[in-house]
């Protein structure tokens, strides 16, 4: 197991920065509003070819034995609790342009109860002259006293070279078998000496929750953890930072790594206008594009909203896999066991109940309002939960095995291109201009999402619609739920130059390694669009020693006329030359008088 670092100090001293700075990657949100972070913020990353966990942490506000009405702040103190209970070194951030002020005194008081290791990281040194005033922090009672700038990453090898060194020595995990691995055989075909390749590094399921604010995101998290993971109270907005959660579930003896992101809650753009919002809904967004999986959370006491609707629609445009999950059940629970029973004792009375609007009083009846509301996302499994008693939870994980083994689908081509073929035989798409799909081969190229690569003759027939329809078929062959499934046509060649042409042209007689002058026709050895070429060879017949007639240039550039002094007397062709603009034939023949 690797090693903990957790980066701790009073608020708004650049603990954000610092913790993006070690990384390099923007994770946390990095705001002069001082008490931005709140819930613990970790990654795994890597220093010298040692893995270990950063934790950052929100601020500690409070002085000894102060009170806080706030839940929040309460709770984010909490929070900061916990990291240093498990950090294997803390890295203390100070501001060096404030100096050592009472909460500085209070969190290194702390820090010293604790008896961890403690390095202290005097932060906004930016320039060679406040170095010396970062020796002034020796005050606090630490020995390793680094100074830093986190924005232009001055001092930062210093400091992770010496928190490194209080991590544990790496522990090699045991290497388990994974099913279907492949082996190397030798060369002389000896299976016995078959050496198996080293076994793929399963990367945990990442799971998005994501939803409104206040449907319960962070509950769900609570309730699947077991624990105070992260901060959770009635004040929409509560969480801002992307957290990642690692968790592990055992099944049939299997244990299976996820890792829960929770995300702040998304509202309208317009309704907007704080920074700090504005970068949680960016980190939310960006959640869903790097999760697998994604779990969209909707309260069951308000209902589909149009902003789940447009986060449903996000979902679908970053082609991730869904689950739908309508928290909050156990406010209806009572009302729809009583609604019912009303119903099956209406039932056995044969109550007429025309003109009356049908009631819903089964789980299936719910789930299927709920995909008739986000019909663009009908794929989706529907699960009804409750975060505070436990409800379906289990169902939940069970939903998110089945998504996460259909995601991992590989069709065999031959399957997929009869059932494909069959589809299209059975339903056409729409032309304006009467063309029809003729369809050649189809290859499964990418398993999540599902994507098809498919060979047609015009990929212009393929409409949203008709993808929709298509890709329905497939999920009734072979299930797909809860995944997109995505088709990319391909269309063959317009026009495809014939091998055979310059084949026969390379046999015919000519140059070597010259391309004859074709005609349009394709025949060698003729000019484009005229007579065959021939190019005349000794004198023309006629008078023995007699000169050829050369009529000479009538105007620029026409070519001389030759006239054989003798022989048959040479034939025009009719309209052509002086013939031209004449008619072709005599006035007394039957053509001219329209006989046949």
């Amino acid at each position: 197991m690797s090693g903990l670092i957790a980066i701790v100090g009073r608020p708004n001293v650049g603990k954000s920065a610092l913790f993006n700075r070690i990384v390099k990657r923007r994770i946390a949100i990095v705001h002069d509003e001082p008490g931005v972070t709140r819930d613990r913020v970790t990654v795994e990353a890597e220093w010298h070819g040692r893995p270990y966990t950063l934790v950052d942490t929100g601020g500690i506000g409070l002085l000894r034995g102060e009170k806080s009405d706030d839940v929040i702040v309460r709770a984010a103190v909490e929070q900061v609790d916990i990291a240093i209970e498990s950090a294997d070194s803390i890295i203390l951030v100070v501001n060096v342009q404030d100096g050592i002020v009472p909460l500085d005194r209070e969190v290194a008081q702390r820090l010293r109860k604790s008896g961890k290791p403690v390095l202290v990281a005097v932060n906004k040194v930016d320039t060679h002259r406040l170095e010396e005033s970062a020796m002034e922090f020796t005050r606090l009672g630490f020995e390793k006293v680094f100074p830093v700038s986190a924005i232009h990453g001055e001092g930062i090898p210093n400091l992770m070279n010496a928190a490194a060194a209080f991590l544990p020595a790496p522990v090699a995990e045991p290497e388990t078998e994974v099913e279907g691995a492949e082996t190397t055989v030798e060369a002389d075909g000896d299976e016995s000496a078959a050496k198996p390749l080293a076994p793929r590094k399963v990367e945990p399921l990442k799971l998005a929750i994501v939803g409104r604010p206040n449907v319960g995101k962070s509950s769900i998290i609570n309730a699947l953890t077991n624990s105070k993971r992260v901060i959770v109270s009635p004040i929409a907005g509560t969480t801002r930072d992307s957290v990642d959660v690692p968790f592990e579930v055992e099944t049939d003896g299997v244990r299976q790594k996820y890792i829960l992101i929770d995300t702040a809650g998304m509202r309208k753009s317009r309704q907007v206008d704080d920074s700090v919002e504005f970068f949680s809904v960016q980190r939310a967004t960006e959640s869903i594009a790097r999760c697998d999986i994604a779990v969209l959370v909707i309260d069951a006491e308000v209902g589909v909203t149009e902003q789940d609707k447009k986060i449903a629609d996000t979902i679908v445009e970053q082609r991730r896999a869904c689950i739908l999950v309508i928290n909050k059940w156990d406010l209806f629970a009572e009302e729809i066991r009583k609604a019912r029973e009303d119903e099956i004792a209406r039932r056995e009375a044969k109550e007429r109940t025309e003109g009356t609007a049908k009631k819903l009083t089964t789980l299936s009846e719910f789930g299927a309002w709920v995909q008739d509301k986000l019909f663009f996302l009908d794929y989706a499994p529907v699960i009804f939960t409750s975060a505070t008693t436990g409800f379906h939870l289990d169902r939940l994980l069970e939903a998110v095995r089945y998504v996460a083994a259909q995601l991992q689908q590989k069709i065999p081509t031959a399957i997929l291109n009869r059932t494909i073929n069959d589809a299209i035989e059975r339903r056409q798409p729409i032309s304006a201009a009467g063309h029809r799909l003729k369809f050649y081969y189809a290859t499964q190229v990418r398993q999540a999402p599902p994507t098809f690569l498919l060979f047609v003759n015009r990929d212009e027939l393929f409409s949203d619609q008709y993808k929709k329809s298509l890709g329905n078929e497939l999920r009734a062959a072979f299930g797909f739920e809860g995944c997109p499934i995505v088709l990319v046509p391909k269309p063959r060649p317009k026009t495809v130059l014939a091998k055979r042409k310059f084949r026969d042209a390379a046999k015919a007689p000519g140059k070597s390694g010259q391309r004859p002058f074709l005609r349009a026709t394709g025949k060698p050895g003729e000019k484009t669009g005229g007579r065959p070429f021939a190019r005349p060879f000794g004198k023309p017949t006629g008078k023995p020693g007699a000169k050829p007639f050369v009529r000479s240039f009538s105007k620029p550039g026409e070519k001389p006329f030759y006239k054989p002094t003798g022989g048959a007397k040479p034939t025009f062709a009719k309209n052509r030359g002086e013939n031209r603009g004449k008619k072709s034939h005599p006035r007394g023949s039957n053509r001219a008088k329209g006989r046949r």
